[in-house]
């Protein structure tokens, strides 16, 4: 069980995550600036764009929370691997 995020728009982001199957997990020990990361379900480091969608970092404070959480949200859409399980 993860932590709540301190931001509205990004816990909602998180949320939207977790629906389509990401995990999300805090961030271990103190970190300067990672809450906590976004893991892919299928996190296929050979298959994906050079593990560049398998592990987001889910900023604490971000300077435009908004834009963070979109950012979450359209990185999570643009997954290689969701395209390989919608093609069967």
């Amino acid at each position: 069980m993860r932590t709540r995020h301190p931001n509205k728009d990004i816990e909602a982001a998180l949320a939207a995550l977790e629906a389509a199957g990401w995990t999300v997990q805090n961030a271990k020990g103190r970190s300067a600036h990672a809450w906590g990361f976004a893991l892919c379900p299928a996190n296929a480091g050979d298959r994906c764009r050079n593990g560049m969608f398998c592990r987001m970092s889910i900023y604490g404070t971000p300077r435009d929370p908004r834009a963070h959480a979109k950012a979450l949200v359209s990185k999570a859409a643009g997954c290689v691997m969701r395209e390989v399980e919608d093609d069967g």
